[in-house]
């Protein structure tokens, strides 16, 4: 029991020098005085020396920044590591419908190093500017043809502040002859959209691409699904994000954050409105007859009120049962007025009337069953039915639920292949958002995935690593936790002790044993314990040669009596030898025989 009350002591002790401890280097850091015994204080110099130089973590290893390099046949790619917006044309166009004020497309942007970058020379595309509208594209290398081969898209985001309300899509601007890089705004014409978007606590992740209905012409967006998972992280982290979309000639599709799938499906069955329309629609021109009962139960029209039916019966009616409690003060009110109020000095009774005293509960109440008029308590009328209403049966003339007919759909039409798009040109960024320092990196769009894994191998995987190797360790971040939050200290201490003291506890300490003069006639048979065996045994050992001297002795004493009454009277001088012989030996008997070792148990 005392090893375990140590311990608990000791753990308690242990949260209250860390507590401590942690108070006095926050007051070391604001006064740098350390008012403590000068012995103490070199002590725990000397531990916190050797501490920092065991614990010390060797030094991260460095990533050095390289530009990445396009390993096969690319349409677009741009890393703005060169610096500038060359090949870039920001927008001069004004959105329709719009006040002038916030008409213009005169958000700004800049290539710059990103805010906390662990690869000093890498560089990106930053929405400076917040709460303005942003307009910015680039031709691709060669328009792309939705024709064999797959399309990659693919491109990297920080949300360096965060994010409130905006989004950081890029769109895949439709080749057409009217394109005009100089005008571009949220009206021209894009064939996908794809990337975050997020506004209040709406996270979404857009794919979206335009379908031309082939017997109409006219464009339809074609919406995918919303992934099942939870993408909030993605926007919170203020880390970079790998964005890819793949696109593949079977209709098929991917998408990616950092080159893990969050979401896919298939064109045909996975976008929403559905990209073929319904063969058959309802007839607009159809109309319900006036004599279609679409009711399937009906009031019973043969049946009668009962005659007995109360319908002016009340729900509840007073408890005629019910006495009055012993003690009731009838003529004492509920509420008298509080004899301590005193009118207000300021109490104007032209201006405010008569003075009155509040109410307050009456005092005499309180010890009473009840003050004031008595009542007789409400109970459930066991007569009352409420108002009759003739039972429901089935309606004999029900016809269901009515719908118009069905017609061939004038406007159907079959299109297995929507993956064949209209061409693309060029990729911009058309953008509202209430958070400034929207950061783009490392745009690329190419039809081999194997070149899409290169390059973010070579461009989002560096930062990745980076981040890895500046990032502390588990040890580094709890005790960065513990400096925002002290109590942790307390938690650490804890989890780290209580393991050693449970095994402490259950190896270490035995249960008590009773003494053998505790043990009464009544009492369970005592345990064994290793010492009291080998005691036991030693015991008996002795026992067992003690039992065979006494054997030996009493068997020569038996011989050497025997021969004496044999003995003649001619033998006596024999006999006095022999009893001089005797002697010797009785007297070495009798000393063996006296000694308590070899004493004989007497018999009761």
């Amino acid at each position: 029991m005392e090893l375990k009350w140590l311990l608990c002591v000791t753990l308690l002790a242990l949260g209250i020098v860390a507590l401590q401890a942690h108070d006095t280097d926050e007051d070391n850091d604001a006064d740098d005085v350390v008012d403590i015994e000068d012995d103490l204080d070199d002590g725990i110099e000397d531990v916190e020396e050797s501490k920092s130089e065991t614990s010390s973590a060797p030094p991260a290893p460095k990533v050095t920044y390289r530009p990445p390099v396009p390993t096969g046949e690319v349409y677009f790619v741009e890393s703005f590591d060169k610096g500038t917006l060359d090949g870039w044309v920001l927008s001069r166009a004004k959105k329709d419908d719009t006040d002038d004020e916030i008409a213009k497309y005169d958000g700004k942007w800049e290539v710059q190093d990103m805010k906390e970058t662990k690869l000093p020379g890498d560089k990106g595309l930053v929405m400076v500017t917040r709460a303005k509208h942003h307009a910015i594209s680039s031709k691709l290398s060669k328009p792309f043809v939705f024709d064999t081969k797959p399309l990659i898209i693919q491109y990297e985001v920080n949300f360096q502040n965060g994010i409130e309300c905006g989004g950081a899509y890029v769109k895949l601007l439709s080749k057409t002859p009217e394109l005009n890089l100089d005008q571009f705004h949220d009206k021209t014409p894009y064939t996908i959209m794809f990337g975050p978007d997020k506004c209040g606590e709406d996270y979404k992740l857009h794919f979206i691409f335009r379908h031309k209905n082939p017997k109409t012409g006219k464009y339809e967006e074609k919406h995918a699904k919303r992934p099942d998972a939870d993408l909030k992280t993605y926007f919170t982290d203020k880390k970079t994000h790998l964005y890819t979309l793949v696109l593949n000639p079977d209709n098929s599709f991917e998408i990616l954050v950092d080159q893990t799938v969050v979401n896919s499906g298939n064109l045909l069955n996975d976008m929403s409105p559905p990209v073929n329309p319904p063969r058959e629609i309802e007839d607009p021109n159809d109309q319900k007859p006036e004599d279609w009962d679409e009711r399937p139960k009906i009031p019973d029209p043969d049946a009668v009120k009962p005659d007995d039916w109360d319908e002016d019966a009340p729900a509840k009616i007073a408890d005629e049962n019910a006495v009055k409690p012993e003690g009731w003060l009838d003529d004492e009110p509920e509420y008298v007025a509080d004899p301590d109020a005193e009118k207000p000095e300021d109490w104007d009774e032209d201006m405010d009337g008569e003075w009155e005293a509040p109410q307050i509960a009456n005092p005499k109440c309180e010890t009473a069953p009840g003050c004031g008029t008595w009542q007789r308590p409400m109970i459930d009328n066991p007569n009352y039915k409420g108002k009759w209403k003739p039972p429901m049966i089935d309606n004999v003339n029900y016809q269901g639920i009515w719908k118009p007919r069905k017609i061939p759909n004038p406007d159907f039409f079959e299109d297995l292949e929507p993956f064949k798009m209209t061409p693309v040109s060029a990729v911009g960024l058309e953008l509202w958002s209430m958070t400034s320092d929207i950061f783009f990196d490392n745009f690329i769009i190419c039809t081999d995935r194997a070149v899409a894994d290169d390059w973010a191998s070579d461009g989002w995987g560096l930062k990745k690593a980076a981040d890895g190797a500046a990032e502390p360790g588990v040890v580094g971040q709890m005790m960065a936790a513990a400096e925002e939050r002290p109590w942790l200290w307390v938690v650490y201490i804890l989890t780290v002790a209580l393991p050693v003291f449970l095994v402490v506890l259950f190896c270490c300490s035995g249960k008590k044993q009773p003494s053998a003069a505790e043990y009464k006639k009544t009492d369970a048979p005592q345990p064994d314990v290793v010492d009291d065996e080998k005691e036991e045994e030693k015991d008996k050992g002795e026992k067992e040669e003690e039992e065979e001297e006494e054997d030996a002795n009493e068997e020569k004493l038996e011989k050497q009596k025997s021969d004496a009454d044999l003995g003649s009277a001619s033998q006596e001088e024999e006999e006095e030898e022999e009893e001089e012989d005797r002697k010797p030996a009785s007297e070495e008997e009798e000393t063996v025989n006296r000694s308590p070792r070899n004493r004989k148990p007497r018999k009761d």
